[in-house]
């Protein structure tokens, strides 16, 4: 999960926003330390998953991101964020476009164990 931008880099995350026509997609942007910071452009459902080994922090930049959990669904706005612990039952959906800034470590699969 090598980072689309090196160290030293300029990351322009609006100009890969108002470039990108996918409903959801993620972008691997840098690596810091042994975690990748990556972009999600969403507007759609995932799938439910987890991860065995990672924790996951989502960081709402733009629209509004609804978290399920198992028992529980949290809204997060912008300037909002989560951290969901690893193995937890999760999953990600948005009912407009958008824009979250996503903090894990480098092992992790972005689809789930």
């Amino acid at each position: 999960m090598n980072g689309k931008f090196g160290q030293g880099a300029v990351i322009d995350v609006n100009k890969m926003v108002e470039a990108n026509r996918e409903k959801w997609i993620n972008f691997n942007l840098t690596q810091v330390n042994d975690c990748v910071v990556r972009l999600g452009i969403f507007d759609g459902e995932f799938h439910w998953h987890k991860h065995d080994q990672e924790d996951e922090l989502f960081f709402v930049l733009s629209g509004r991101l609804l978290l399920d959990l198992e028992g529980a669904t949290h809204e997060l706005l912008p300037g909002q964020g989560y951290t969901v612990p690893r193995t937890v039952l999760h999953r990600t959906r948005a009912k407009e476009k958008t824009v979250v800034l996503m903090v894990e470590k480098d092992t992790v699969k972005p689809k789930g164990d």
